[in-house]
C-alpha cells in the first residue's frame, strides 16, 4: 500500500508539470492566434489586458478593411462616427469608378453634379478614342467641330499608314498628290528592301537604273560575305581577283 501510494506521488509529480506546461503552450498559441487573425481564438484564454488588447487590435483591422473596401468589413461593428467615415469614402471610391471605368460604378450613389461631371468624362474620354483612332470611338457622341477635326485627323493617319506601308491603308481617301506621294515613298521602300537583300525585295518596281544599284549592292554584300567566310557566300560571282 505504502509503495502504490508513493508511485502515484511520483506520478502526480511528473504529471501536474507535463500539464500545465501544455495549457501555457495552448494559451500562447491562443493568444498567437488572436494576435495575428489567423486560426481560431478563444477569448476565454485570454487575461482581461490581452483580451481588451487583442478587442482594439481586431476593431482597428476591421475599421481599416472597411475603408479600403474589403469585402469582409463588418459595418456593424463600427461606432456612428466611424460608419460615416466609411461611407464617405465609399462614395469616394464609386465616383472614382464611374470617372475612370476601373472598377464597378454605381450611378445610384452619384450626385447630380457627380453624375453631370462623369458624363463630361466621359464624352472627353471618347473624344480621346476618336482622336487616337481608338475602335471605342463613338462619333455620334461628337460635336460637329469635334468630328471634322476627327476626320481630319483620321485622313492624316492613314495618309501616314500609306506612306510607310501599313495596313491598313486606304487609298480611296487620298487626293491625287497624296497618291503620288504614297507610291514614291513605296518606290523608295522596295529599292532599299533590294538594296539590303530582303526578301520582299519586288524587283519589277525597279528602273533600271535601280536595279542595277541593287545589282552593286548584291555583289559589294557577297565580297563581305565571302570575306568573312559566311555560308552566304557565292564564288561564282567573284572575280579571279576577289576569288584569290
Amino acid at each position: 500500500m505504502k509503495s502504490l501510494v508513493l508511485v502515484s506521488f511520483l506520478l502526480g509529480v511528473l504529471v501536474c508539470p507535463a500539464l500545465a506546461r501544455s495549457r501555457n503552450l495552448d494559451r500562447a498559441q491562443n493568444l498567437t492566434n488572436c494576435f495575428e487573425g489567423f486560426g481560431p481564438c478563444d477569448r476565454s484564454l485570454l487575461t482581461s489586458s490581452q483580451a481588451a488588447q487583442i478587442a482594439d487590435l481586431q476593431h482597428d483591422r476591421n475599421l481599416l478593411g472597411c475603408l479600403t473596401g474589403d469585402d469582409e468589413c463588418d459595418l456593424s461593428a463600427l461606432t456612428p462616427a466611424e460608419a460615416r467615415h466609411v461611407a464617405q469614402a465609399e462614395r469616394r471610391r464609386n465616383l472614382l469608378a464611374c470617372e475612370t471605368t476601373l472598377g464597378v460604378c454605381d450611378k445610384s450613389l452619384l450626385t447630380p453634379v457627380q453624375r453631370a461631371q462623369v458624363t463630361n468624362v466621359a464624352k472627353q474620354q471618347n473624344y480621346i478614342n476618336c482622336e487616337t483612332g481608338d475602335v471605342a470611338c463613338d462619333l455620334s457622341s461628337l460635336s460637329p467641330s469635334q468630328e471634322t477635326e476627327v476626320r481630319k485627323l483620321g485622313r492624316e493617319r492613314n495618309l501616314l499608314d500609306c506612306e510607310t506601308g501599313e495596313i491598313p491603308c486606304d487609298q480611296s481617301l487620298l487626293t491625287p498628290s497624296q497618291k503620288d506621294d504614297a507610291a514614291a515613298a513605296g518606290r523608295l521602300r522596295n529599292l532599299l528592301v533590294c538594296r539590303t537583300g530582303d526578301v520582299l525585295c519586288d524587283q519589277s518596281l525597279l528602273s533600271p537604273s535601280e536595279a542595277e544599284q541593287v545589282a552593286d549592292a548584291n555583289r559589294e554584300r557577297n565580297v563581305l560575305a565571302c570575306e568573312a567566310r559566311d555560308t552566304s557566300c557565292n564564288l561564282s560571282l567573284l572575280s579571279a581577283n576577289k576569288v584569290k
